[in-house]
C-alpha cells in the first residue's frame, strides 16, 4: 500500500514539475492558491450520498470521513471549509466550471480523470466489489443475466457497461442498497469498504461475490489542473495528518480503522 501511494505521489509530482516549468501556468497556480487564501474559504464538493464517507445526518449536516478529511486539511492551511453537495455524474464538470475548489468525495484516481484534473493523495484505498442478497447470485459467471445496480457517473458504471451487463444507475449508495433490498436489482457494484460499512450500519444482509477479484485503487482529492502550489500545500497537510495520528483518529471514528 505504501509503494502504491509513493508511486502515485511521484507521478503527481512529476506532472506538477512539468506544469511549473511554464510561466503562465505557474502564475495561474499561484493565483488559485492566493485567491483561496485571500477569501479564507475553500469550497469542497461531494455527493452527500455515500455513507459513511459522506452523507447528510438527521441535523441536515454533511458529515463523514470525507468532510472530516477536507475540514482538517483546510484547518492546517489556515482556512475555513465550505461543503457543497452535487450530483456525482456532474461533479468534475462543476469543478472545471469553478463552482468549487476541490472534490473530496471518495473519487478513485484513474488515468482518464487525470487527463482533466490533478489529484492530491491518495487518502485511502479500496477495491471494487459485487454484492447480492443471501440466496441470490453467488458467482460472477451469473452476472451477464443479472440486473446490475450502480451509481451514475462512477468508474464502476463504465466498467460494467464495458462488460455488457444489464446496468441500472442510481444517485448514490443509499438508493443502491434500497434497490438491492427490494429486489429491483440482483447485485450492486461499489467500493467494498463503503458498501460493507453502510450495510452493517443498516443491518442489511448481504453476500459478497467471492469469485470476483480486482486490484486495490486509491481515492484522491481532485483539483483543477495547473495548480501545483495548491496541490503541494494540500498534500503537505494530508501527509502531516497521517504522520501525527490525526488521520487515524478520523478513520477510526468514521470507518472503524486505518484504510490507507
Amino acid at each position: 500500500m505504501t509503494t502504491r501511494r509513493t508511486l502515485l505521489k511521484t507521478a503527481m509530482a512529476a506532472g506538477l514539475a512539468v506544469t511549473a516549468g511554464f510561466g503562465a501556468a505557474s502564475f495561474a497556480a499561484a493565483e488559485e492558491l492566493g485567491k483561496i487564501k485571500e477569501a479564507g474559504v475553500m469550497r469542497i464538493a461531494m455527493s452527500g450520498a455515500y455513507p459513511p464517507f459522506n452523507f447528510v445526518n438527521d441535523s441536515n449536516e454533511v458529515v463523514g470521513f470525507d468532510p472530516a478529511i477536507g475540514i482538517e486539511i483546510g484547518k492546517r492551511m489556515g482556512i475555513e471549509v465550505e461543503i457543497v453537495t452535487t450530483a456525482w455524474d456532474g461533479i468534475i464538470g462543476g469543478l472545471l466550471a469553478n463552482k468549487y475548489d476541490a472534490i473530496v468525495g471518495s473519487m478513485s484516481i484513474t488515468e482518464e480523470r487525470a487527463k482533466v484534473v490533478d489529484f492530491v493523495g491518495p487518502y485511502y484505498s479500496t477495491k471494487r466489489a459485487i454484492f447480492a442478497k443471501p440466496g441470490g447470485i453467488t458467482s460472477a459467471a451469473d452476472l451477464p443475466d443479472a440486473k446490475v445496480g450502480l451509481t451514475l457517473g462512477e468508474t464502476h458504471e463504465e466498467w460494467a457497461r464495458e462488460q455488457g451487463y444489464n446496468v441500472r444507475t442510481y444517485k448514490g449508495l443509499p438508493e443502491l442498497l434500497l434497490e438491492l433490498e427490494n429486489g429491483r436489482v440482483d447485485v450492486i457494484v461499489n467500493d467494498s469498504i463503503a458498501a460493507i460499512l453502510a450495510m452493517k450500519e443498516t443491518g442489511q444482509d448481504y453476500v459478497m461475490i467471492e469469485d470476483f477479484e480486482t486490484e486495490e485503487f486509491g481515492a484522491g482529492i481532485a483539483i483543477r489542473q495547473g495548480s501545483p502550489e495548491l496541490a503541494a500545500e494540500m498534500q503537505a497537510a494530508l501527509d502531516a495528518m497521517m504522520e501525527d495520528g490525526t488521520y487515524l483518529e478520523i478513520a477510526n471514528k468514521w470507518v472503524g480503522g486505518d484504510i490507507r
